[in-house]
């Protein structure tokens, strides 16, 4: 596992969705991908808050592809 973080979970597109941290750092105009294939606009991961994340439940495709990574 590697000492830093390599994704970030955001409550977008109707669910808590994994992205890689680069996406974090993509100008808001630009369309991210999340881990399962979701897209969102880059400036949608950024000023959530905490009802939009206990709305939204975790993307179980996503959680499936990070727990088979090494």
């Amino acid at each position: 596992m590697p000492g830093y973080l390599t994704y970030v979970w955001r409550p977008v597109t109707g669910g808590r969705h994994a992205f890689p941290i680069a996406a974090t750092k993509s100008p808001p105009e630009d369309t991210v991908e999340a881990y399962c294939g979701a897209e969102a606009e880059a400036s949608e991961l950024h000023d959530r808050s905490e009802v939009d994340w206990i709305r939204e439940q975790t993307c179980m495709n996503c959680w499936r592809v990070l727990a088979a990574q090494p």
